[in-house]
């Protein structure tokens, strides 16, 4: 592409008359003249003789977004507003729509973008891209607030439980008692799998990790409820949905069983959705099991706190996957794996094993600390920071409460929670640390709580998919249900070679 020069000028304005719409952009240059409201008017220019034009417009249209002129009037997720977003490309005027999201978010819709002036827009691992609108999760991460559908995370966390929860995110409210006990029943009988899958792990070798497993097996669901493929079936769909739910943990379950060469355990429906997947893991079949009220009280809230996080990489795999028509069970299959990565949902695991490497060697935590702030050292402190939150993990502070009480409840002394706590307390009095916005995530605390439970380091990314599930199908819900969806087809900048000849 050869090198450019390029004026842009980037303004939101009324599209009706009553005041101008401030635009603030973090970082560009701005005019010092002053709106009507006091704010910096956006006039944002930039000139580049050796710049390509993308990286010109990612600059601009990447960013955050504007600040409404009055703060009160939140609209409806789906509602333009009274503004719009004017782009000067040179000569060229393009007018983009404004949204603004209930909660205040702001987005300048750029989908008309290309059709009216070729140009299109650079965003590196969706940094600064809304890829839909969703009404199923909020997340501030200045602020450190979650919410599932309106009900922040520490309510959730102390009053409901995972089924309620679940009920919650897949159908937009809270269950009354009828829809609470009918969802429950449906998730209690439908535990069992078809007698031919359980077949299908003599396939795999006992080294086999149980993500790769589950990731398998939920898609070989789909080969025995091909009831599935009936799109406009409401009816089918719930009973999807419930089967689907209830039966992961079982497939879950079955897979801790065959890497630890134990007969499976089927499903007690005489027991609580958590309590029966505790049934299936930990019981054999010389003894009896009795599920603890207080570790299952634990596990019900480790997966309420990983049932959804807005659009991170795996709910965007499942919704992008999802976007191409293809069942739930293949999205939710593609999912696990996107989860599976270790920058994703192996995190919980890096830090216990880190917490451990410590604790074996005898290292000084304050040494360690040392190396972690030295610009020339490898070494990185796992669990602390998150890609969206910028401020303490709200659900680190429960998962870390939660977490003392279980081991004081188990009598366990576990080295690797004073190791933890020193890391925390350091880290949340040393400048380097709070100035880089470096604050417990919830992985921190959540690997000790599993490894108290009984759950071995390699099952840790299966139970983050348990808990993520009901998020995964209600993003696909949501976008199953929206007229305007379409499938996911991003654009590129291509740097390759040019046109060339092949060789005679």
């Amino acid at each position: 592409m050869p090198p450019c020069k390029l004026a842009l000028k980037l303004q939101v304005r009324p599209t009706r008359p009553g005041g101008i719409f401030p635009v603030s952009p973090v970082g560009l240059k701005q005019s010092k003249n002053r709106s009507e409201s006091g704010l910096l008017a956006p006039v944002v220019s930039a000139e580049s003789g050796d710049s390509r034009v993308w990286k010109c417009l990612y600059r601009f249209l990447t960013d955050r977004g504007a600040q409404a002129h009055h703060e009160k009037d939140k609209l409806r997720m789906n509602d333009k507003t009274n503004e719009d977003a004017v782009l000067h490309l040179g000569d060229q005027k393009i007018s983009l729509p404004v949204y603004v999201g209930t909660e205040g978010e702001k987005a300048i819709d750029i989908s008309s973008l290309r059709k009216e002036s070729g140009f299109v827009t650079l965003d590196p691992g969706y940094v600064n891209t809304g890829s839909t609108l969703s009404s199923v999760c909020f997340i501030d991460g200045e602020e450190g607030i979650l919410r599932y559908r309106g009900y922040p995370i520490e309510q959730l966390a102390l009053n409901s439980n995972f089924v309620e929860t679940s009920y919650l995110l897949i159908h937009g409210d809270l269950p009354n008692p009828e829809q609470y006990e009918t969802f429950r029943t449906n998730l209690r009988f439908h535990s069992m799998i078809h007698e031919d899958m359980r077949h299908f792990y003599d396939g795999f070798p006992s080294s086999a990790h149980p993500m790769a497993i589950l990731s398998a097996m939920v898609m070989g669901l789909s080969t025995f409820y091909t009831d599935i493929e009936d799109p406009e079936n409401d009816d089918n769909m719930d009973l999807t949905i419930c089967r689907l739910l209830s039966k992961v943990r079982t497939l879950a379950a079955f897979s801790f069983k065959k890497s630890i060469g134990q007969p499976f355990i089927y499903p007690d429906n005489s027991l609580s959705y958590c309590g029966n997947f505790m049934h299936m893991m930990f019981r054999v079949p010389a003894e009896p099991y009795h599920v603890d009220p207080e570790v299952e009280r634990a596990l019900n809230l480790l997966l309420i706190l990983h049932a959804d996080h807005e659009q991170n990489c795996s709910t965007s795999t499942v919704r992008m996957v999802g976007s191409s028509l293809t069942n739930l069970y293949a999205c939710i299959s593609a999912g696990i794996s996107a989860l599976w990565g270790s920058r994703h949902g192996g995190a919980n695991q890096a830090v216990l094993e880190q917490l451990s490497m410590i604790h074996e060697n005898g290292q000084d935590v304050e040494a360690f600390m040392e190396q972690v702030k030295d610009k020339e050292s490898p070494t990185r402190l796992m669990g602390f920071g998150h890609r969206v939150y910028k401020n303490y993990d709200p659900r680190a502070k429960i998962i870390k409460e939660a977490c003392d009480r279980l081991l004081d409840h188990l009598g366990v002394e576990d080295p690797l929670l004073d190791v933890a706590r020193r890391l925390e307390e350091i880290a949340l009095n040393d400048n380097y640390f709070i100035d880089r916005n470096l604050y417990p995530n919830v992985d921190f605390y959540s690997g000790i709580m599993y490894r108290a439970i009984g759950i071995p380091t390699n099952m840790f990314t299966v139970m983050f998919a348990l808990g993520r599930l009901p998020g995964w199908i209600a993003h696909w819900l949501e976008q199953r249900n929206n007229p305007k969806d379409r499938i996911q087809r991003p654009r590129q900048i291509y740097t390759g070679e040019q046109i060339r000849e092949y060789p005679q």
